[in-house]
């Protein structure tokens, strides 16, 4: 591994090459927050999905990726006299001393849950509004579903054992049923939502990101689709011809081969 000084001079490259583009290039000095803000997000997204990979070498390529907006935003704020690196990085090291009171200061924290639930409560003391303040509208549901139940847990709204969570997901079933049987559509999909809403508190008891499943079951699922298609073509069968039991013994093919 690089040492510190390697590790600094890599990032002093960077700022200089960021000095650079901005100067010489036309696409790099026409871009503002707004127009940089969509790109931000797409990389995001690739960075979680060569996160679930487990590619280091492309997990390297997109944190480089998300390293240069970071320092795309904080020049074009320096050309406005807003902010500039040196002050991003310095809000999140007095962040992180302020929450780490366990390690910068004298507060004592003997678990993760501990330190979790103290960094809600600084949080909570600093911005002086609602516990669900913190957490974006604009988050993916799933995702959103899991920070919520998250920060509320940190101040103590939480089931005590997980037996709790499991009976109210049996209950949610229960009433997503009684819906289903009542033929109310609208009903029917608000009990859904609870439905998901208790599957994601089950998950985070058992310490599973509903998130990072769902995207994994995903990628399995277009895997052993993908594989299937391939054995249609290979054996020159018309989708159309197959039935719902041929489906499945194709299923059942692909799937005995991972």
């Amino acid at each position: 591994m690089a040492s510190r000084d390697k590790q600094l001079q890599a990032i002093d490259r960077l700022l200089t090459i960021m000095d650079e583009l901005r100067e010489k290039c036309p696409w790099d000095r026409k871009q503002t927050f707004e127009s940089l803000r969509h790109l931000t997000i797409e990389e995001t997204y690739e960075l979680s999905e060569s996160l679930l990979s487990g590619d280091h070498d492309e997990i390297k390529s997109e944190l480089g990726d998300l390293l240069l907006h970071i320092v795309f935003y904080a020049k074009i704020a320096s050309e406005h006299s807003s902010f500039d690196i040196s002050d991003v990085a310095n809000r999140i090291c007095d962040k992180l001393i302020k929450r780490h009171p366990h390690v910068y200061g004298d507060a004592e924290a003997n678990s993760d849950v501990d330190v979790k639930q103290n960094w809600e409560k600084i949080k909570l003391k600093e911005n002086n509004k609602g516990v669900l303040s913190g957490v974006p509208a604009s988050l993916p549901p799933l995702v959103k579903a899991y920070r919520i139940q998250e920060k509320a847990a940190g101040v103590g709204f939480d089931w005590q054992h997980i037996d709790g969570v499991i009976q109210k997901i049996e209950e949610e079933i229960r009433e997503f049923y009684d819906e289903v049987n009542q033929k109310s559509q609208k009903r029917a999909e608000e009990e859904f939502g609870d439905l998901l809403f208790s599957l994601v508190n089950y998950a985070r008891f058992m310490g599973i990101n509903p998130d990072d499943a769902l995207s994994n079951a995903n990628q399995k699922f277009c895997k052993r689709f993908v594989k299937m298609e391939s054995k249609i073509s290979d054996r020159q069968i018309e989708m159309s011809q197959l039935d719902l039991d041929k489906w499945e013994k194709l299923w059942q093919e692909v799937k005995s081969e991972n």
